[in-house]
């Protein structure tokens, strides 16, 4: 995947390895981790093998397609979780998401890979508008999408059928003109 690594002050965020499948396997199939995540749970290692391989193959911007991305300390190789980006079939726009292993949630890592990634997104990929999505009783998620900048723009009721019940749907979304005026980089 060309442009990276990308780098921020703690992080960096890189393709996924072969050598990470025991990591993301381990919090990929906790269901603490999964409880609210859209992705189908991994039942196997090989389904993790199998996720990292096809995942490699995936040039990063090609729309509708998702990305995954390493997230480990910026001078380390632990797997501390993962960022999603999905270029939607949309001009310009993308969706992102992102899981923290049990054991480095709460230092903030989601906050600054997310930051990180939208430097990407609204800079040299240029989207026009970056959105997630994310069941309301996952509060956590709620308030990080909220600190980086994201606006509510909708609340669908049951809206989807995950893990054997219909659930509610907010959709947070930012605009590249947003970014730029939030974060001083007016052209």
């Amino acid at each position: 995947m060309s442009g990276l690594p990308l780098l921020s002050e703690r992080l960096r965020l890189d393709p996924l390895r072969p050598d990470d499948a025991a990591a993301l396997f381990a919090y990929r199939s906790d269901p603490e981790v999964s409880r609210y995540q859209g992705w189908k749970l991994p039942v196997t290692r090989d389904d993790i093998d199998a996720f990292i391989q096809a995942n490699a193959e995936v040039r990063l911007g090609q729309r509708d397609t998702w990305s995954q991305l390493a997230m480990r300390p910026r001078d380390g190789a632990t797997l501390l979780g993962d960022v999603g980006l999905h270029f939607t079939a949309n001009k310009d726009e993308a969706e992102l998401g992102v899981t923290v292993a049990p054991a480095h949630q709460g230092k903030g890592y989601a906050t600054e890979a997310l930051r990180t990634v939208l430097e990407l997104l609204f800079g040299p990929l240029a989207q026009h508008r970056v959105f997630g999505s994310v069941d309301p009783r996952n509060t956590a998620s709620v308030r990080l999408l909220e600190a980086i900048g994201m606006r509510q723009e909708a609340h669908f009721r049951q809206s989807l059928w995950s893990r054997g019940e219909w659930v509610d749907d907010l959709i947070y979304a930012m605009l590249r003109d947003e970014w730029l005026e939030s974060s001083g980089n007016r052209p």
